[in-house]
């Protein structure tokens, strides 16, 4: 099978479940109102992209490359992140909903989740050093061994972080949620 290599290109309100999108290398490319739900992107190659309210739910990533993609308002729900090609593994995410994912195992320092749902998300032996969770909600998402060294919370709520399990030296938090990292001890703090 012949790879495509496509470039600046610009995919608007493209169902790639009814015609899946070639199978290739993809640069500096925007995908807008797309919907991938359920799709197979297995050794595709996303490069400085951009998804912008795209559906791509339970897409199967193995072996897929995503460097320095932004993913905006986009539905991710069920996304094992730990199958794509980790060389190069960056992106953010703004307004977009990742619930029940699985980073397990990635290396994704410095990575920016804005105003995003990681509802049930396992970030269990993950790299987050410099990370940035601004305004999340992480309802018991899994941090397992996760290095969360200098990684920011300050905004962020419903997490349950165990830092005798966890590297958290230099991390950020505030005070209303502090208690997020005292879960286990099963406290009653008065605020």
């Amino acid at each position: 099978m012949e790879l495509v290599y496509i470039t600046d290109k610009i995919f608007d309100t493209e169902n790639f479940t009814l015609k899946p999108l070639l199978i290739g290398e993809y640069g500096n490319c925007n995908f807008k109102n797309c919907d991938f739900s359920n799709t197979d992107l297995s050794g595709f190659q996303f490069i400085e992209c951009v998804f912008d309210s795209c559906n791509l739910s339970l897409v199967k990533l193995t072996k897929t490359e995503f460097r320095d993609l932004k993913f905006r308002s986009c539905k991710m729900l069920g996304l094992q992140f730990n199958s794509c090609n980790q060389f190069g593994l960056s992106f953010s995410f703004e307004n977009c909903t990742l619930n029940y994912s699985l980073f397990y195992k990635t290396k994704i320092k410095q990575t920016i989740f804005k105003k995003s749902q990681l509802q049930e998300v396992d970030f269990s032996e993950c790299d987050l050093t410099g990370a940035i969770f601004d305004e999340c909600d992480l309802s018991r998402a899994t941090f397992d061994h996760t290095t969360l060294v200098k990684a920011d919370f300050r905004t962020s709520y419903n997490f349950s972080i165990d830092p005798e399990i966890n590297q958290l030296k230099k991390a950020k938090f505030s005070l209303t949620n502090i208690s997020g990292l005292l879960d286990k001890y099963d406290l009653i703090i008065d605020t």
